[in-house]
């Protein structure tokens, strides 16, 4: 028999998961409210926990990147949200992509099972009781009732954007005689499939995205809403310019097929190279399942099957999943919270994930990782930490806790959500003019702070 649950976790997702393995991981009982299956945000597609609902893609693997040395930090600190992706890694370059049906089961099917984890399938509608140790991991999907109660507690607006994903292909379906497999660069193995586009067939596939038709977004105010600049709509992306989905998702350089000749063949690399190529990620290790890279959508079904089908190599394209356009709520977190993820107003109310304000799937499982280990230490009497601004974790927490800093960053003085950067860091000792050599140096540093408070805690009860 389970015991009682003593502290209690808002929302399975990354955050939420996370936060909750390391409160049990510190040998104390904890409940997981997740509002799944009674409730479900457009973006859902699953019952389980840890549900990635845009891209199978936690980024970089190189630690000397910036979302890199953030999953470096987190495998130091035993996070079990990074560990789990790296367990069902598929092939994807240089970058951390996961089979996401057989990850977010296994997440679900390992909290689930955890003696000192208790699940509750409802709906979370306001906040617990001021002396209840909490941590709010609702994620930017919240839902109504709770983004209601959370506004009126805080006093302040939560802020919004929209947000899409990409559709999903199947791999059998993708015509190999126009399309071909190279990473960019040759860089690791030829992991993502590349459909090459002419200079005709680029500017008439834009021309048809131009001329589609949008998908109402129900629920939402979209006079009022702005798109998230780090994950714009494909449409978007063609309206701002003749050029700029391939300086984006359709970027050209450095893919090469060779079929097309020898590569260093200058005159022949002039002639033959691409004007844009659209990219496809696997989505699982047998390849079955493609993602378009940087296609997130908010077009009709119907207009998404006609108008990517007019991709060279995706002709017959069958789709296993439509892009779907949702609502992202997030808090206006530098007024509100500490950088230990503590409420000012509310020691025992903490809050991770998303709906801080950072951006990203790594970023997510590193708030829950804070929230969930400050929330153990709350309940054993002890002081919670705040990490480091030389380490990537605690500088994306300064950003989100620190009001000062996110007005120097965002020259409106809106609070916009960040993703993991270089530029977060405070400057080393020593000037570095070499960017790699520089990047490097932030990541020594930082892994070496992370060795340090990884000694110092001690907290795990295994």
């Amino acid at each position: 028999m389970r015991p009682s649950p003593h502290l209690l976790v808002v929302g399975a997702g990354l955050a939420g998961s996370e936060a909750a393995w390391q409160i049990a991981r510190a040998g104390i009982p904890v409940k997981l409210i997740e509002m799944k299956p009674h409730l479900r945000s457009p973006a859902h597609h699953s019952n389980n926990f840890a549900e990635l609902v845009c891209s199978n893609s936690f980024g970089s693997l190189n630690s000397d990147r910036a979302s890199g040395l953030l999953k470096e930090e987190l495998r130091q600190l035993d996070s079990f949200i990074i560990k789990t992706a790296d367990k069902y890694a598929v092939p994807a370059g240089g970058a951390l992509a996961v089979d996401r049906s057989k990850f977010s089961h296994f997440v679900t099917q390992e909290i689930s099972k955890h003696p000192l984890i208790t699940v509750e399938r409802k709906e979370s509608k306001f906040l617990p009781t001021e002396d209840q140790i909490t941590v709010i991991a609702s994620g930017p999907l919240t839902s109504d009732h709770l983004a209601n109660d959370l506004r009126e507690f805080t006093g302040l607006e939560e802020c919004h954007f929209f947000d899409a994903a990409s559709p999903i292909i199947e791999g059998e379906s993708i015509d190999l005689s126009l399309a071909f497999k190279a990473s960019r660069y040759d860089k690791g193995d030829a992991d993502y499939i590349n459909c090459p586009m002419n200079k005709e067939e680029y500017l008439s596939f834009r021309e048809a995205l131009l001329k589609a038709e949008q998908a109402e977004v129900k629920g939402f105010d979209k006079e009022s809403a702005a798109f998230f600049e780090g994950c714009l709509p494909i449409e978007e992306l063609a309206r701002r310019g003749v050029d700029t989905m391939r300086y984006g998702p359709l970027k050209p350089i450095g893919l090469w097929d060779p079929r097309w000749g020898d590569l260093n063949d200058k005159e022949l690399r002039k002639a033959k190279r691409a004007y844009a190529i659209v990219q496809l990620r696997q989505e699982d290790n047998d390849g079955r399942l493609w993602n378009l890279v940087g296609f997130q959508t908010n077009l009709k079904w119907g207009e998404q099957k006609r108008i990517l089908r007019l991709i060279p190599g995706l002709q017959n394209a069958d789709f296993i999943r439509f892009g779907v356009m949702h609502r992202n709520t997030f808090l206006e977190s530098p007024k509100l919270l500490d950088p230990t993820l503590q409420f000012r107003k509310r020691s025992k109310l903490l809050a991770a994930g998303q709906i801080t304000g950072t951006e990203g799937y790594t970023a997510a499982v590193a708030g829950g990782w804070l929230a969930g280990t400050n929330a153990a230490l709350l309940a054993m009497s002890r002081d919670p930490i705040t990490l480091p601004r030389t380490t990537m974790i605690g500088a994306l927490i300064d950003f989100i806790s620190n009001l000062k800093s996110t007005e120097k960053l965002n020259r409106k003085n809106h609070f916009q959500p960040m993703p993991p950067n270089f530029g977060l860091l405070p400057d080393l000792d020593l000037r570095i003019r070499d960017k790699r050599c520089r990047y490097g140096a932030y990541r020594d540093r930082a892994l070496k702070e992370i060795k340090t408070i990884k000694k110092s805690m001690k907290i795990s009860s295994t």
